[in-house]
């Protein structure tokens, strides 16, 4: 499975008032797995950037003169996104400017739904914690996702931290390599580990037991995962 995380930053908050993209980041997952290859361009959205915008993400219209424009990186931006889930916080602001742009240029492809799924991590979120704040620090925050360096809004450092938080948010691993290929040895199983049998003489290892109390406070505790992912507890099967 391959899956695109994609954030944007934009000159303002409506498609209706003419406003356009100004910045693209995406990170590529396979199979749940970082691969290390992302796409991050800014672009030229031939207009100003409003001041309140300018506040958010810290792009000036200085910084994006000789970008180009968006008709000049379509092809290669629709390459690689072509065929996968985009990963999107928010996706429907982030997707209606895309589509806007793609209409613009007039081609065969006028949405960006026509050539991949979407998945939303704001409906997902809310979905799973239900009545919280559930924006990207919010997450972060929950669960325990690094975001210090997120001063401010940036397109390709967003995606980063959504990819993160959404491995987090499903279940997935996000640095561990277990029971897969060593990246630096290309073994089985985890670095540096290698099989090593156990004496003979060995001495017994004492069994104990947990207490009643001990059961109880376990039990509460799997009760409150499974509320907090909606039902989804495996410990407590």
């Amino acid at each position: 499975m391959r899956q695109i995380v994609l954030d944007t930053e934009t000159t303002g908050l409506e498609t209706a008032q003419g406003h356009r993209i100004i910045e693209i980041g995406c990170v590529e997952l396979v199979n749940r797995r970082l691969t290390g290859r992302h796409y991050h361009q800014y672009i030229n959205p031939e207009r100003e950037v409003d001041a309140g915008a300018m506040e958010v993400h810290g792009i000036t219209n200085e910084m994006l003169a000789d970008k180009p424009l968006f008709s000049q990186i379509a092809d290669e931006f629709m390459a690689f996104v072509d065929g996968a889930e985009l990963v999107i916080h928010n996706a429907p602001f982030d997707i209606g400017f895309i589509d806007a742009e793609l209409k613009r240029l007039g081609g065969k492809v006028s949405t960006i739904t026509s050539v991949c799924t979407v998945m939303d991590t704001l409906l997902l979120a809310r979905s799973k914690h239900p009545g919280q704040k559930n924006n990207l620090d919010a997450l972060c925050k929950r669960y325990g996702v690094d975001n210090t360096q997120r001063e401010l809004h940036g397109a390709l450092l967003d995606a980063e931290i959504l990819a993160d938080v959404y491995l987090l948010m499903t279940g997935g691993q996000t640095a561990l390599s277990l029971g897969g290929e060593d990246s630096k040895s290309g073994r089985s199983g985890v670095a540096g580990s290698e099989p090593r049998p156990l004496p003979a003489n060995r001495p017994v290892l004492p069994v104990i037991e947990a207490v009643a109390e001990e059961l109880a406070e376990h039990r509460e505790k799997l009760e409150a995962i499974a509320k907090a992912s909606g039902g989804i507890c495996l410990w407590a099967e």
